[in-house]
């Protein structure tokens, strides 16, 4: 029978806790998330890094591509769709995990120009129809919820007929919002999450859409049946629970649900 010494045990010992803790360090989260996320999920990806020790990855797209590639086999952990019917289209077709679809926040629209613009968005919508106006980016009412929000908007204010000819398409809101700030078109309907985003707020000014004129953008994940860090992926999830995490979506201009247990829509 071997015989461990104290020095030999507490190198053993040490090469669990370095073992263990490289295993930690290798686990990552895989997450889809709709592009109107990007400025609040840096925040969240990151205070998560630093209280579980996990790498975050997050691919930014419009949530009907996403849908697409998840049943097509993409190997994410967590999807975070910018439209409720999208996370429980995937729940309802058996690609969720059970108890999983969660409601995080509702998002927000608003016209948005650039800073040197010299269009008076005081007027709402009706600016639209300023003759200086020759493009007018939406995100792809197709497949991007801030697309259909923004169509639905126009047309309650009896504006779609009198613009569609202008209208250019992103193919997510984050395409959308730099069609605009780059001079591609002349104004846009974003997200206001990214109208109030570190590096956008203080290159252009908006105006927000009234609530009353487009259906709640309401938003949900949800953790996929084919993930292999379904526990890790869980507690990200409640992460977004925490009072810290709370406060960063209310900072982008997110509509928050009260606080409650995930695993259900309430």
């Amino acid at each position: 029978m071997m015989t461990m010494y104290p020095s030999q045990l507490q190198r053993w010992s040490l090469l669990i806790v370095i073992f263990w803790g490289l295993s930690a360090q290798c686990q990552q989260l895989t997450i889809a998330a709709a592009a109107d996320l990007q400025p609040v999920m840096q925040d969240v990806s990151s205070a998560f890094e630093k209280d579980s020790g996990t790498a975050v990855k997050v691919s930014y797209g419009s949530s009907g591509n996403f849908t697409q590639q998840i049943k097509n086999g993409a190997p994410f952990d967590i999807f975070f769709s910018a439209n409720l019917d999208y996370a429980k289209e995937l729940e309802l077709s058996g690609f969720s995990e059970p108890g999983t679809l969660y409601k995080y926040a509702v998002g927000k629209i608003v016209i948005w120009a650039p800073a040197e613009s010299k269009l008076e968005l005081n007027s709402g919508m009706r600016v639209l129809l300023n003759p200086a106006i020759t493009k007018i980016a939406i995100a792809n009412p197709q497949h991007a919820p801030y697309g259909k929000a923004a169509v639905a908007a126009l047309q309650n204010e009896n504006l779609y007929d009198q613009v569609k000819a202008k209208l250019v398409l992103g193919e997510n809101i984050s395409q959308t919002m730099t069609f605009v700030m780059s001079g591609s078109a002349d104004v846009g309907i974003v997200a206001l999450s990214l109208a109030l985003s570190p590096n956008i707020k203080d290159k252009g000014r908006y105006a927000q859409i009234p609530d009353s004129d487009y259906s709640p953008i309401e938003q949900a994940c949800i953790v996929l049946r084919s993930s292999k860090n379904k526990d890790l992926a869980k507690r990200f999830v409640a992460f977004l629970n925490t009072p810290k995490i709370r406060e960063s979506f209310r900072r982008y201009g997110f509509e928050l649900p009260q606080a409650q247990a995930t695993g259900s829509v309430k």
